[in-house]
């Protein structure tokens, strides 16, 4: 078969996809020739997902680890599936039924809501694999998984039994008391209603206020302010009747259990112990809190004194645990003022006892109390926020601050008291899905005792069972896990595996897999089901075991666990992979795997964080479809050092398919050459000729580092390997080294090399650019199998020729050194020049004989003639064991290349100056964007190595006047 001109990305991946799909080339085992068994677990993508660059990043490391492995001749599993996104999967179905005019969720019930799921998932469930598929994951597609699958109401198809493994390891928890229900603060989504984990929570920084109250002191007592300065002189000194503080959430307030002021302030110590009043609320009721000390406040900010609500600040929270401060909840489950529970003048009576230590917290039950005055209630948050601020202001209990007024009427400046509002920026939490701003909510949840079953995915990292790669991932890891708490579980919605939890009529628990065994439990009681389902965390933990078909103790179970290496995102450390380690080794006593390879987001050419908003956003499916995938991957291959910043540059992605083109236009040409006619020799070449005994040195070298980056995890490495290799050494050098070979005796073994050569270019680079080296394999010759279960090289550097390597590499310097020079001096490209040599000893002088039609055909000279001086106007040229000079007398302007050439350099030296002093400024330094100051560095990096080059070739002239 002849070849095209150029390689058709579009039309080939399409056919070759189709080819590996239809051959079941991924399957489990594929390709397998030894007992080793090598799995890596996909981490799931949404079931409503799309490709973006974060998984077409994460999927071609695990792609090139797989594929890598099965050419090895391991068991290899690469094991798809995807999560069921509980919330986002929720929230797109409730979007369908309402832009089709449909029931919504609570108008068709619940049964009916899930098999409406169930039948988007059909329909739209798998665009995602079939995205994967077109970047070229080898995945054993027939065993895709889905963490739904099973589960009540599923339908033909989805009949796995992931679902029975979540409810087992469900049960099986809560019986060993690991598992329990209880009230604590969560993450709140208004809009979804239901609590959220941090993953799912978008911090944004926003314009916001800041307003300063004054909490009066109970029974209008006073007290001595005093502040001083680092050497202790007073800088302030005032009688006060209040204590100030300032906050963010006026609203929440009403749900003060105290104010807090660090243990070692001076200021307060007077005060601590003593009430203050709530400036706000009816005057006839309004409560009391205790002034109290801890660590948490920070006295050298804002007035040092915080309130504290614990029911509706995670901070908070934890101080009123450590002081046993009633939490206060405020809010129904949309965020809206409270209507229900006790009135607020009962309320408020029953907060004062507490706060007066004449009644016990414990001793109430606290969901009860309602501390919303009456004309708040049933108000949108911010609604209330608005109302709370004007009758503070109203009372005139905020602080106030002096600030000028100009009057209209007769332009005169005047002093007011204001109320003391500071505009500021602050870190504003909003859902990832939702968009609206998280409440920190108090509300009961389902909850794993993490720190009963943490203990052993520490040990396993510390022992070095299990490596997180790279090392400052095991000191996230330990600090999460060191600090653990607990883990709510519990989600409110409707889609996902509903808890295995009933109630009798007395609230007791009945935990079971089935109903039946619930009953069976309480029998002749009315049981209820509980009706929250579990976060999608929870069930993606026992996505190594419940993909491999345990509870049951299958084939593949027994064959591929524990599997090898996780290649994952460092932002899910603590969600997913610690939880994954956790819960594998508390079920099984099993490590879910022994590598976590752990990369950062992919961002744009500049460093930056790619978003919508910004407009930086990079699709990888354009790119495919613009580039080719093999580029995209190749891309994103170099770019992945371990540790490294990860930016996507379209101008590297169309670097890698001018790769592509290279490879193609070397391969035609050995085509055309007929280097491919006939049937290819057993084994390696043993060839004769210098130039073909050194590319099979390099060829070994080129494979040794190949193995030794991809064993550790250093793709970027692998892949500058396979590009200088490939590009530098075949395509250029080699090519053109052949090319006089093709016409001599040397012919047939340099086509043996070459065709030797390619075959190994196409296998090594396999991994990373699949589909157009699949291409290649099918073109240049009868093969007995596909590419992709081509065997991969397992020869040596020993088969190096050390001579051969010696007088190419020799060659190859003296061209480069010649042309570098040309290009210096603005030599003509196609004019051919003599060389001089002036100096050479023998072993130069049998390389330069040896090669000279080679050297003066690729360095573009006219003969070498014997000198004993150097001439004027000449340009020396040194290698090893040789001078040579280049005489340049008439062919250039010496004198006007040095002028030309000292002004580039002063106008650099002057650029440099610049990017210098904007580095040496301290205040550039910080508030200059962290992506300027990185790129004004690259850039005087770049004009340094320009300057050098241009000091280099000025002095080069300098010596030739």
């Amino acid at each position: 078969m002849t070849m095209d001109k150029t390689f058709n990305a579009a039309e080939a991946e399409a056919r070759i996809a189709a080819a590996w799909d239809t051959s079941k080339a991924f399957r489990a085992g594929a390709n397998a020739s030894r007992d080793e068994t090598f799995c890596i677990m996909i981490p799931p993508p949404n079931v409503t997902g799309s490709l973006h660059m974060g998984h077409a990043f994460n999927n071609t490391l695990q792609d090139i680890l797989v594929r890598w492995h099965r050419m090895r001749g391991f068991d290899t599993l690469w094991q798809p599936g995807q999560d069921h996104a509980g919330i986002a999967t929720q929230m797109v179905v409730e979007r369908e039924l309402a832009k089709s005019g449909n029931q919504s969720r609570r108008e068709m019930g619940r049964e009916a809501f899930t098999a409406k799921i169930w039948e988007w998932k059909a329909q739209s469930g798998n665009t995602i694999i079939n995205q994967l598929k077109r970047l070229g994951a080898s995945c054993d597609w027939d065993r895709n998984a889905f963490t739904m699958s099973g589960a009540d109401g599923a339908p033909k198809g989805e009949e796995g039994n992931f679902h029975d493994a979540v409810i087992k390891v469900f049960v099986d928890l809560y019986n060993k008391g690991y598992i329990y229900r209880g009230q604590r603060l969560v993450n709140w989504d208004p809009h979804f209603e239901t609590a959220i984990s941090d993953l799912e929570v978008e911090n944004i920084e926003v314009d916001g206020h800041m307003w300063h109250f004054k909490y009066p002191l109970a029974g209008g007592a006073t007290y001595e302010y005093v502040e001083r300065d680092e050497d202790g002189n007073v800088t302030l000194r005032e009688t006060r009747n209040y204590i100030a503080i300032a906050t963010t959430r006026p609203e929440t307030m009403l749900g003060d259990g105290a104010v807090a002021v660090h243990t070692d302030d001076e200021r307060y110590k007077p005060i601590v112990g003593m009430l203050c009043e709530i400036p706000v609320g009816p005057k006839e009721h309004r409560r009391l809190i205790p002034i109290i000390t801890d660590d948490y406040p920070d006295p050298n900010f804002g007035s040092g004194a915080v309130k504290i609500t614990g029911a509706h600040d995670f901070n908070d929270y934890a101080v009123a645990q450590r002081n046993n401060i009633p939490l206060y909840n405020l809010m129904d489950t949309k965020a809206r003022m409270r209507t229900d529970g006790l009135s607020y003048e009962d309320s408020a009576t029953i907060a004062k006892a507490i706060a007066e230590g004449r009644t016990d917290p414990k001793s109430v039950d606290v969901t009860t109390v309602n501390l919303v005055p009456e004309d708040l209630r049933g108000l949108d948050r911010f609604e209330a926020r608005a109302k709370v601020i004007d009758a503070i202001n109203h009372e005139a209990l905020a602080v106030t601050v002096l600030v000028k007024t100009k009057d209209p009427e007769t332009n005169s400046e005047h002093l007011d008291l204001k109320p003391l509002v500071e505009d500021k920026k602050i870190m504003q939490p909003f859902g990832d899905r939702s968009k609206v701003v998280i409440e920190p909510f108090l509300t009961d949840q389902w909850f794993v005792d993490a720190e009963k079953i943490v203990g052993p995915a520490l040990d396993v990292v510390r022992d070095g069972t299990v490596k997180i790669m790279p090392e400052s991932g095991e000191k996230t890891y330990y600090h999460w896990l060191e600090n653990i708490e607990p883990w709510c579980i519990s989600r409110q919605l409707w889609w996902g595996h509903q808890i295995p939890v009933w109630y009798d009529e007395n609230g007791k628990q009945y935990c079971a897999a089935s109903e039946a065994d619930a009953q069976a439990q309480a029998p002749g009681k009315t049981l209820t089901r509980d009706s929250d389902v579990l976060d999608t965390w929870f069930s993606s933990g026992l996505w190594p075991l419940g993909t491999l078909g345990w509870p049951e103790q299958t084939p593949e179970l027994q064959k591929y666990f524990p599997t090898d290496v996780l290649v994952t995102g460092q932002d899910i450390l603590f969600f997913w992979v610690a939880r994954m380690m956790m819960m594998q080794l508390a079920v099984v006593g099993e490590i879910p795997f022994h590598t976590v390879y752990l990369h950062g987001l992919v961002r744009d050419a500049k460093g930056k964080k790619m978003s919508k908003s910004l407009g930086n956003v990079v699709d990888p499916l354009e790119i495919i479809d613009e580039f080719g995938a093999d580029a995209l991957r190749f891309t994103n291959a170099a770019m992945a050092s371990l540790g490294g910043v990860l930016k996507m540059d379209t101008q590297r992605i169309t670097g890698y398919r001018n790769f592509t083109t290279k490879l193609w236009n070397a391969t035609r040409f050995a085509e055309m050459n007929g280097v491919f006619d006939g049937p290819a020799s057993e084994g390696i070449p043993q060839p004769k000729a210098t130039t073909n005994r050194w590319i099979i040195g390099e060829t070994a070298r080129t494979l040794a580092a190949v193995d030794e980056a991809l064993a550790a995890y250093r793709f970027n490495d692998a892949a500058n390997a396979l590009y200088t290799f490939v590009w530098g050494k075949v395509c250029d050098w080699y090519v053109e080294f052949a090319k006089p070979l093709f016409d001599g005796d040397q012919a047939q073994e340099t086509r043996a090399t070459m065709r030797w050569v390619l075959d190994q270019c196409f296998l090594l680079l396999h991994p990373i650019m699949p589909f157009i080296t699949e291409e290649l394999w099918s073109l240049t010759g009868t093969r007995a199998k596909m590419l992709v279960h081509g065997d991969w090289p397992t020869y040596g550097v020993d088969i190096a020729d050390s001579d051969a390597d010696r007088e190419m590499s020799w060659v190859i310097n003296l061209i480069e050194s010649v042309r570098s020079s040309r290009a210096q001096m603005r030599v003509p490209a196609g004019l051919k020049l003599p060389m001089l040599a002036l100096d050479q000893d023998e072993a130069a002088q049998a390389a330069f004989i040896r090669n000279q039609p080679l050297i003066e055909r690729l360095a573009r000279l006219d003969g070498l003639t014997p000198a004993a001086t150097l001439p004027k106007g000449a340009l020396t040229v040194a290698v090893e064991g040789a001078t040579y000079a280049l005489p340049l007398e008439g062919v250039i302007d010496i004198a006007g290349e040095t002028d030309r050439l000292s002004k580039s350099l002063e106008k650099l030296e002057k650029d440099m100056g610049g990017l210098k002093g904007r580095l040496n400024n301290p205040k550039f330094i910080e508030n200059a964007g962290e992506e300027v100051v990185e790129e004004t560095r690259a850039q005087l990096a770049e004009k340094v190595d320009e300057a050098d080059r241009l000091r280099e070739a000025i002095a080069k002239l300098k010596a030739m006047a």
